[in-house]
């Protein structure tokens, strides 16, 4: 009698192994890819510019800007009305509003229209649409009633939940991005201040010099050194220092500029030391990642890596034993 081939979840084993050897390559072209493709922080605002500058030369935005700018005025204040005959816009949830979008590197006033227009519309048309999909269409008709009412509440919660979501992502990598540059920021704060520059001059001189590696960090002390230079009380512009940036090492950083700033103590000595325990902090970050690896790396090398050399290296005894037999 001839012997039935042997099957894996209904596939051939040289099925099988074609299939994971094309994942290990599109795998390996993905990472070449990423590792080819690193986004320079800067090219973005030069091209910007550059493109600026050319429309500015050939005289043709004046018309485009102001249609532009006219249609988003209107969109604006029709959220804002709806939102007023609503009773949302309160000013304790504008002020938290406020303050994850200047976290998120958000300054614009509408935006908080925005963002608050969309906590009250996404509910409506994400968990709304998913209602209908249940109860209507009975597009989920094989599933329970409990399961179809946790479909539909947890679309709605869902919907109420994304822009928070979106927002909230948006902090996390700035505050990431702000971390891996305030090192770096406090060892030139130390060299501006050991060369008798104020901490204004000190905050725009770093601003400038980590423009280009760290431009979130460069945009937070350029905006700081312009704070200090009109506001009347400057702990005032250290203090929103600390609340646009979502970090414990910059209330750190702040709390001793006021201090120093307050009773004068050696500005280069305290940073220096900040500037040390940052850079513990990172190595120590990075040491943890390390540790992690082992186990991170275990799912894709069960999935991936032992099928593929265990099809190299028994495929062709399989084969050859299946031929004789």
């Amino acid at each position: 009698m001839e012997q039935e081939p042997i099957l894996i979840f209904g596939l051939r084993p040289v099925d099988v192994a074609t299939m994971l050897a094309a994942l290990a390559a599109m795998a390996v072209m993905v990472a070449v890819w990423a590792a080819t493709t690193v986004r320079d922080p800067m090219r973005g605002r030069v091209k910007a510019l550059q493109e600026r500058r050319e429309q500015l030369k050939a005289g043709i935005t004046a018309s485009r800007r102001r249609s532009s700018v006219a249609a988003k005025a209107e969109a604006t204040d029709f959220m804002r009305e709806v939102l007023k005959k609503l009773s949302v816009l309160q000013d304790e949830q504008m002020r938290e509003a406020q303050t994850k979008l200047a976290q998120a590197g958000i300054r614009s006033k509408d935006a908080i229209v925005m963002l608050l227009f969309a906590r009250l519309v996404c509910p409506i048309f994400i968990g709304g649409g998913m209602v209908l999909a249940v109860y209507v269409f009975n597009m989920f008709d094989t599933y329970s009633n409990m399961t179809q009412m946790l479909i539909a509440g947890g679309s709605l919660y869902g919907g109420y939940k994304a822009p928070d979501i979106f927002v909230q992502n948006l902090i996390s990598k700035r505050s990431d991005a702000i971390r891996k540059g305030l090192p770096d920021a406090l060892d030139l704060l130390v060299i501006c201040a050991e060369a008798g520059l104020t901490v204004d001059a000190a905050f725009n001189r770093v601003a400038r010099e980590l423009g280009a590696g760290y431009p979130e960090l460069g945009d937070e002390f350029a905006l700081t050194a312009i704070e200090l230079g009109f506001l009347v009380e400057r702990r005032q512009a250290f203090e929103n220092l600390a609340n646009r940036v979502a970090l414990e090492s910059v209330r750190g950083v702040v709390t001793t500029m006021i201090q120093t700033e307050k009773y004068g103590t050696p500005l280069a000595s305290s940073l220096r030391v900040l500037s040390a325990e940052f850079r513990n902090e990172r190595m120590m970050r990075a040491e943890e990642k390390a540790a992690r690896l082992p186990a991170i790396m275990t799912v894709p090398l069960i999935l991936f890596i032992l099928p593929v050399l265990f099809v190299v290296i028994l495929g062709p005894a399989a084969c050859s034993i299946s031929d004789s037999l």
